[in-house]
């Protein structure tokens, strides 16, 4: 037997308010993918989704059968929305690196467009993702009344109501608000002792790529080649000297 979403209560934030206007100041530009769009609307549609999500369009992320299948209309915006939540390269930048209820709170932020309930709600969802797993709650975000209320099939979420008429100063936007590592793992990746050899090590691990030439005891080259990085110091520093001193004497003689 598996257990609801526990009750919570809802917080004061922007998000509860009602706008004038639809959507808000940074994403309200977006198109809708209900309308038939051209390529360049596509594109900016899909833009905009990589930026609420990743916070960025690196190429590293792009999911390229998804966009091919929204660009042929065999998926829905919200269906894309999905899959980028749910694709490896964000589950790893999330999931990976924050506890259940950072996770929760990541989710809620980047999915629905406002900020999470407190810390009520944010213990209510990590209860969903430790017993339904992280696709439980996304598919109970994107189902949810809330979701289709603001956003429906086909539009890209976005945070809702940053900025209210008659506020001189808005919410802080969601990328500035949201660090991908959780306090704890800051903590845990400051204490590694970075390598010469790439990445860092701690704990007695080492994480990152070394070279599978370098074998090397006590992480130091053999004599020889120390020797020949020192004799090669000294050349350049002679050279370095030589090429100073030529340039003043040219100056000083002109």
């Amino acid at each position: 037997m598996t257990l609801g979403l526990h009750d919570h209560s809802l917080v004061s934030q922007n998000a509860r308010v009602e706008g004038f206007l639809p959507g808000g100041d940074e994403t309200s530009h977006l198109p809708s993918g209900a309308t038939a769009l051209d390529g360049s609307e596509k594109d900016d549609l899909i833009e905009g989704a990589y930026r609420q999500l990743f916070f960025h369009t690196l190429k590293v992320d792009r999911q390229r059968i998804l966009e091919s299948q929204l660009r042929s209309s065999q998926i829905s915006v919200r269906e894309f929305v999905r899959g980028l939540a749910l694709s490896p390269r964000f589950l790893d930048r999330v999931y990976s690196y924050n506890g259940n209820k950072q996770v929760a709170r990541h989710l809620v932020e980047r999915l629905l467009g406002r900020q999470i309930h407190g810390e009520a709600e944010a213990i209510a969802w990590s209860i969903v993702i430790g017993e339904r797993g992280v696709a439980a709650m996304v598919d109970a975000l994107l189902s949810s009344e809330e979701y289709q209320s603001n956003f429906g099939e086909d539009s890209v979420p976005q945070q809702r109501q940053r900025i209210l008429p008659g506020r001189s100063v808005g919410s802080l936007p969601t990328n500035i608000t949201l660090p991908r590592y959780e306090h704890y793992y800051r903590q845990v990746l400051a204490s590694f002792q970075p390598t010469w050899g790439g990445g860092f090590q701690g704990g007695g691990q080492h994480w990152g790529a070394r070279p599978s030439f370098i074998n090397w005891p006590n992480g130091l080259p053999p004599e020889n080649i120390r020797r020949l990085w020192l004799g090669l110091i000294v050349v350049g520093s002679l050279e370095l000297l030589r090429t100073t001193s030529a340039i003043i004497t040219a100056i000083l003689s002109s």
